[in-house]
């Protein structure tokens, strides 16, 4: 199921310079994450943004999940000036 719901993301690079937008419509991922962030509801975000669906927002959930999930984290030590 997570494999449909990336097919939502888009990159094209006139849109945005090329960001992620959900269907090809102006509305970055980045938004849509920063609005959960925030602590919007899925449902305020659908009453704000008309053309989205419930499946979109999952989308953005899937498309940041992939992106954590392949990050690769280097450990970096920080030395104090003892």
């Amino acid at each position: 199921m997570g494999s449909n719901l990336l097919e939502r993301i888009t990159i094209n690079p006139s849109i945005f310079g090329g960001k992620p937008v959900i269907r090809g419509l102006r509305i970055k991922v980045e938004t849509i994450l920063s609005l959960l962030e925030q602590g919007a509801t899925p449902q305020e975000i659908l009453e704000d943004y008309p053309d989205l669906e419930m499946e979109d927002i999952r989308a953005c959930l899937a498309y940041a999940r992939s992106l954590v999930a392949n990050e690769q984290i280097e450990i970096v030590s920080v030395e104090g000036a003892a």
